[in-house]
């Protein structure tokens, strides 16, 4: 039993995901926030975690120790509500008070690695578009292209291919207007630097290929199959795609500084295909993860988050004969055990769908290095 998660590194790692089985559970971050701390002492600079991009800009550029309010940036900089969360807050405080005094290359940087989809809306391209727009100094009608936002982000569009606008003209219109301004901005790249700064430079291309990310996602909205299942594997599917290239441009920005930790459910960043399953409607596609793994070799290690019981779940104790189960009994709080040192056994079922827990099975386990168990939530989240 270790809670050093040092002792899982490898001199070609720069790219280490730790998952977690569950949004639900609180602990889960908090322990995040201690592991990425003794990951700093060893040289990494960033940490990555499933919420959108473009708005994590914003907690960055606190983080630098840019003006701001916490409070606004935690509101403002994150997405899917992450910015709620406790430990989410005192991470953010935690990098602002660590970076300062620091010099700029070791000064840690905070990244998004998500688009900002939800299960069933998605925004306009519209202001990720018009960022690029007008940072290249274009006269092109974004806007009226885009129309009304509220036409992208409603259910419906999301849900019903007849609602959606991803496959109008406009839409059609905005793709090769996209398309077009990325070829400009990466081509004009050196004298767009020296006017301005490689960093604007880089925000503006982060806005672009964000905007260019909910096209395609609004695309697949419009001609996919009303059927559920098939629709919603190619939704899921086009999400983790543009989260393994987002993961990828992360680790081109921050490969000269150090590594970077990233944080996210399990099916995002495990290496075996993810399955999802909700009464007669199931979805198979492949996460972030396995998408990148095989591109980064050595330098991507995946950590699988396990869960014993949770209070804030209202999730018992698991069966002893299952994964969970046989790690519940190595660790009186929380732990990180090395997948080798882990028996075949059976997968959990005591769990319901509310819950968004995803046991641990083999075929995620054969692309695991290491397991974090949280034997308690509870116990887990006290200092």
């Amino acid at each position: 039993m270790t809670q050093d998660i040092r002792d899982f590194l490898t001199p070609s790692c720069d790219l280490l995901a730790l998952g977690e089985p569950t949004h639900q559970e609180p602990a889960f971050g908090r322990v995040r926030n201690e592991l990425f701390a003794q990951l700093v002492e060893c040289g990494f600079r960033s940490v990555a975690l499933e919420t959108d991009r473009v708005a994590a800009l914003a907690v960055n550029d606190y983080v630098q120790g840019g003006s701001g309010d916490l409070d606004a940036v935690m509101s403002e900089g994150f997405s899917h509500g992450w910015g709620a969360l406790a430990p989410n807050r005192r991470l953010i405080a935690w990098m602002r008070a660590h970076n300062e005094h620091r010099s700029a290359r070791e000064r840690l940087t905070f990244h998004g690695f998500d688009a900002p989809t939800e299960n069933y809306s998605a925004p306009s391209p519209r202001h990720c578009l018009e960022h690029a727009r007008a940072y290249l100094g274009l006269d092109v009608d974004i806007t009226g292209l885009a129309g009304d936002d509220e036409r992208w982000s409603r259910t419906e569009a999301v849900m019903d291919p007849a609602m959606s606008p991803g496959a109008t003209p406009e839409a059609e219109q905005l793709r090769l207007i996209a398309n077009d301004m990325l070829t400009s901005l990466d081509s004009r790249a050196p004298e767009l630097i020296a006017a301005t700064s490689r960093e604007r430079w880089r925000r503006a291309r982060t806005h672009l290929t964000a905007g260019l990310g909910l096209l395609r996602y609004h695309h697949q909205s419009a001609t996919q199959p009303v059927d559920p299942g098939p629709r919603i594997t190619a939704l899921m599917a086009t999400r983790d795609a543009l989260m393994a290239q987002n993961l990828l441009d992360v680790r081109d920005i921050e490969a000269e500084r150090g590594a970077t930790l990233v944080f996210a459910h399990n099916v995002h960043l495990q290496g075996a295909p993810s399955t999802w399953r909700l009464g007669d409607v199931s979805a198979d596609w492949r996460g972030a993860g396995a998408i990148v793994a095989p591109l980064l070799g050595e330098r991507y290690r995946f950590v699988a988050g396990s869960l014993g019981r949770s209070e804030a779940l209202g999730l018992q104790d698991p069966g002893p004969d299952t994964y969970e189960g046989a790690l519940q009994g190595r660790f009186p709080t929380w732990g990180l055990a090395a997948v080798a040192t882990l028996s075949p056994a059976r997968t959990r079922t005591d769990t319901t769908a509310q819950q968004g827990y995803f046991p641990l099975d083999q075929a995620a386990l054969d692309t695991a290095h290491a397991v974090l168990h949280l034997a308690d939530g509870t116990a887990a989240a006290c200092p």
